[in-house]
């Protein structure tokens, strides 16, 4: 038996939810469903943030917003005029689940529960109608007769208008190929780096600030970035290696995740001030151990450790230092040098740098250029971002846009 509807929507998370809440708000009238190949809706909504569902980021300019997005920048700048941070804060706002603004710019619900966001969603479909179908994997995907035919692992589905919501699935990305669609090969964006050196062995849970680059083996790779830095068991992690990952996404997949990360731990101050300053240290504090009491904001395990790669004895005093020591602290405290031999993913919000060729979407309508009424929401697009929120405003935003011209047409 074949289900008619007049919207199929596959894919039942954030993008494929809020596509089909806004659809429904502006066409009551339109049969909508929604295909989830899982037992669980809203996967990735729940695990969002350590639970809490980072949901956005108080950026409320378009342009500077889109510099957050790696793959993504040029096409989301004129979709962020349309529907923005703020425009997606008043929506949650309306529906009984108001935001926060955390210090590094991160907005979730007050609630501090990623589960006030799944009830509003879950609330809203059941209120507005939205038939929401779990279990159902889709098989096939054709068009005969400007009709959209979804075949499932449950049943078989006919729209006059498709929506493909569902994120970095390459079982999906297979179909969009067959229907002429590029796909850009997926790599891992969000990572964090695996070191063994002995400098940060001991050093798991010490956060700083700190400027990083990557060297390269041939040079080609210019990638910096700065912010707060996380030593791990495995190696470093923390805002500044991950957006250092999602820029480099591609580049440091080709060496394999093999490179040399050169890090200043004293973020903007040059080798040069840093052995000035440590003179005057000296000069300061000649009867006191270094060991004692760490300088310069560095962390005092870390400010220790660099001190033992420097030469620099536990019994030594300030004045037992010789300049040729404080030359190598000041080199370990701006340009330390580490081996990268790998990645490990970040947390469970895992984001990949890949799917449908940008240049092959409409970006006013976020409609295929290939066929009309293939519609696309989310990171099904190759479209990634850093973390804090964004690779959530793309799926709203696009899901927003979405409804909005399916609307115009219906």
């Amino acid at each position: 038996m074949i289900q008619k509807t007049n919207v199929i929507i596959i894919g039942g998370g954030a993008g494929g939810f809020f596509t089909a809440i806004n659809l429904a708000e502006n066409n009551p009238d339109l049969k909508i469903v929604i295909l989830e190949r899982s037992s669980e809706i809203l996967s990735k909504v729940r695990i969002s943030g350590g639970g809490r569902c980072n949901i956005t980021h108080a950026q409320f300019i378009p342009k500077e917003l889109t510099y957050n997005y790696p793959r993504g920048e040029k096409e989301l700048l004129g979709p962020f005029h349309t529907f923005m941070t703020g425009d997606n804060a008043d929506w949650f706002e309306k529906r009984g689940v108001p935001l926060k603004i955390e210090e590094d710019g991160r907005m979730f619900p007050e609630s501090n529960s990623s589960q006030t966001i799944i009830d509003c969603f879950i609330s809203e479909v059941d209120r507005l109608g939205v038939e929401v179908l779990k279990n159902h994997s889709v098989k096939k995907i054709q068009k005969e007769n400007k009709v959209w035919e979804v075949e499932t692992e449950k049943g078989n589905f006919t729209s006059d208008k498709l929506v493909i919501a569902t994120g970095s699935n390459t079982k999906i990305w297979k179909l969009l190929e067959q229907l002429g669609h590029t796909i850009v090969l997926p790599v891992p964006s969000l990572f964090t780096f695996n070191i063994q050196d002995s400098r940060i062995k001991d050093l798991p849970g010490i956060a700083t600030q700190a400027s990083i680059k990557v060297i390269s083996a041939n040079n080609k790779i210019k990638l910096e970035s700065e912010g707060a830095l996380l030593i791990t068991h495995w190696g470093v992690s923390g805002p500044a290696i991950l957006k250092l990952s999602a820029w480099g996404a591609i580049d440091l997949e080709k060496v394999n995740y093999q490179f040399k990360l050169k890090v200043n731990w004293l973020f903007d101050i040059s080798t040069e001030e840093a052995f000035e300053n440590l003179k005057e240290i000296k000069e300061i504090n000649s009867k006191q151990s270094p060991y004692k009491y760490a300088q310069l904001g560095v962390p005092k395990r870390l400010w220790q450790s660099l001190m033992v790669a420097s030469g620099i004895t536990e019994i030594q005093k300030w004045a037992e230092t010789t300049n040729k020591q404080l030359q190598e602290l000041a080199n370990q405290l701006t340009q330390s040098e580490f081996q990268v031999n790998g990645k490990s993913t970040f947390k469970e919000e895992f984001v990949t740098a890949g799917g449908v060729d940008l240049k092959e979407i409409n970006f006013k309508r976020f409609e295929s250029k290939l066929h009309e009424n293939l519609f696309f929401a989310g990171e099904v697009l190759n479209i990634d971002a850093i973390t804090g929120g964004f690779n959530f405003q793309n799926a709203w935003t696009g899901g927003y846009i979405v409804a909005k011209s399916i609307s115009e047409n219906s």
